[in-house]
C-alpha cells in the first residue's frame, strides 16, 4: 500500500512538473526570452511600434544580445502602429509586474497616459528611437540616434547629389507626428539652407513612413512638380516607395533620392545607383545601449536622460 502511494505521488509530481515546464517554455517562446536568463532574473517588457520594420528588427537584436549578456528576460510585443494596442500592452506589462518597460511610442503625445500608469506602478520606463512628448509621465532615459545631426547628413547628401544643377527643387516625404522624424526634417532643412541655399523645398507631404503610401505620394509629387530634382524619404520605406514611382515614371537617375536608415534593401538600391545615399543609423547600438541604461538603473546608477547615437552616411562608395 505504501509502495502504491509512493508511485501515485511520483506520478502526480511528474504531471505537475510537466505542466510547470510546459508553462515556462510557453512563456519563453512567447517572449522569445534569452536562453541565458536564469530563475528570478529581471524581466523587461518591450513594446515596439512596428516589429516588421527592418530597423526595429535590428534594434530588437541589439536588445536581445545585451539582455543575454546581463541575464535578463525580454518580453517583446508588436504594437502594429496602433496607439490603443500599445496602451493595452503597457497595462499587460504592469499586470505581469515586469521590472522595466521599453517603448518606441507610436503616438509620442498620447503615450503619456500609459507612462503615468507605469510610474504609478513603480515600474521604470525607457524610450528607444522615439521619445515621448507628452507632459504626462516620467521616462528614465531616452536612447536614440542624433536625428538632427542625421537629418543634416541627409541634407549634405542631397546637396552633393544636386551639385551643379540650376534652380534645383526637392520634396520631403514626411511623417510629422513622430518626434525623431521632426528632428530629421529639421536637420535636413538646416543643412540645405547652410550648404546649398539654391535648393528649394517645394513640398513636404506625409506618407506615414509606409512604402505603399509613399509611392502614391511620390506619384502625385512627380505630376505636380515635373522638374523635381530630388526626394528625401524620412525612412527607407519612404525612400524606396519614392524610388519605385521615379522608376515607373521613367525618371530613374534624374531625380536624386536620399533615404534614412540604410537597411539592406536600401543599400542594394544605392549600390545599383537607383538611390543616391542614406543617413545610416545603428539600431543595434540603440537596442544595446537601452538595455545598458536599464542595467545601470537596476544597479543604482542614474543613466543620462538622453543617450544620443551618432548617425553616418552611406553612398555607393561604401557599397561592397
Amino acid at each position: 500500500m505504501y509502495s502504491r502511494k509512493r508511485i501515485v505521488l511520483a506520478l502526480a509530481l511528474a504531471v505537475l512538473g510537466g505542466c510547470s515546464s510546459q508553462g515556462s517554455d510557453s512563456a519563453s517562446s512567447g517572449s522569445q526570452a534569452s536562453a541565458g536568463a536564469g530563475a528570478g532574473s529581471k524581466v523587461i517588457g518591450v513594446s515596439i511600434q512596428d516589429r516588421e520594420a527592418q530597423f526595429y528588427q535590428s534594434m530588437e537584436a541589439g536588445m536581445r544580445e545585451a539582455a543575454k549578456r546581463y541575464g535578463y528576460t525580454l518580453h517583446v510585443v508588436d504594437a502594429n502602429r496602433d496607439n490603443s494596442k500599445q496602451q493595452s500592452q503597457v497595462e499587460d506589462f504592469i499586470s505581469q509586474k515586469v521590472d522595466a518597460i521599453i517603448l518606441t511610442p507610436y503616438d509620442s503625445t498620447a503615450i503619456g497616459s500609459a507612462i503615468v500608469e507605469a510610474n504609478n506602478a513603480k515600474i521604470p520606463v525607457f524610450t528607444a528611437d522615439i521619445a515621448s512628448t507628452s507632459k504626462q509621465g516620467t521616462v528614465v532615459a531616452h536612447i536614440a540616434s542624433n536625428n538632427v545631426q542625421g537629418g543634416m547628413e541627409a541634407g549634405s547628401l542631397m546637396c552633393q547629389a544636386l551639385k551643379g544643377e540650376s534652380a534645383p527643387t526637392v520634396a520631403i516625404i514626411d511623417e510629422p507626428e513622430v518626434t525623431s522624424v521632426q528632428d530629421r526634417v529639421k536637420g535636413f532643412k538646416e543643412e540645405l539652407a547652410k550648404t546649398c541655399p539654391s535648393v528649394k523645398v517645394v513640398a513636404d507631404v506625409t506618407a506615414g513612413g509606409q512604402r505603399t503610401k509613399a509611392s502614391s505620394v511620390a506619384d502625385d509629387l512627380l505630376q505636380r512638380h515635373p522638374n523635381l530634382s530630388g526626394i528625401f524619404g524620412i525612412n527607407d520605406d519612404s525612400a524606396l516607395g519614392a524610388m519605385k514611382s521615379v522608376e515607373a515614371a521613367g525618371k530613374a537617375g534624374k531625380v536624386a533620392i536620399v533615404g534614412y536608415d540604410a537597411t539592406v534593401e536600401a543599400r542594394t538600391a544605392i549600390k545599383a545607383g537607383t538611390m543616391y545615399g542614406d543617413a545610416i543609423q545603428h539600431p543595434d547600438q540603440i537596442g544595446s545601449l537601452t538595455i545598458g541604461a536599464i542595467h545601470d538603473y537596476f544597479n543604482g546608477k542614474t543613466p543620462s536622460p538622453v543617450i544620443a547615437v551618432p548617425v553616418g552616411t552611406y553612398t555607393k562608395a561604401d557599397a561592397k
